[in-house]
């Protein structure tokens, strides 16, 4: 079994579980879609890419070329959950409010048609720093404790 693989995909398995009841203090509803959302706290992109570095800088080390690759690796996903992805998700509201607003005039004004879309751009895409930073916390713990586990064996 490939341990390092198995650390990084419980990080992300386990950060998106943790959203679940954290979006249940918000809305009071048990929402079990949440385990396959994106966006969101805590970011199960970080929480799997910082899980992966902290288990490989524990187990090989900090000069490793391996933590090296991971490291670089995880920078840049995490700068883009909170970049590109939440730049994306900012757009799709916009966009859906401009559609609403061109209903209502289309509405407002006889012989103008406006097809509505049929299902709106989902928004939820991208993350808030402190989301991201809530995931590579998690991930940081998650990889420490997978090295430390499997130091007893």
């Amino acid at each position: 079994m490939n341990r390092a693989l198995a650390t990084a995909m419980i990080g992300i398995g386990t950060a998106q579980a943790i959203k679940i009841p954290l979006a249940y203090m918000t809305s009071k509803k048990w929402d079990w879609s949440q385990l396959l959302q994106t966006g969101g706290m805590p970011s199960s992109h970080s929480a799997g890419v910082s899980a992966l570095a902290a288990y490989i800088a524990m187990k090989r080390g900090i000069s490793a070329i391996d933590f090296a690759v991971t490291s670089v690796f995880g920078a840049v996903v995490m700068y883009d959950a909170m970049g590109i992805r939440r730049a994306a998700g900012e757009i799709a509201v916009e966009v859906n409010d401009l559609d609403e607003q061109v209903e209502r005039l289309a509405k407002q004004q006889p012989g103008l048609y406006h097809a509505r879309r049929r299902k709106a751009l989902k928004e939820r895409l991208g993350h808030l720093p402190r989301e991201v930073l809530g995931g590579a916390l998690l991930g940081v713990a998650i990889g420490a404790f997978s090295y430390m586990l499997e130091k007893k064996k």
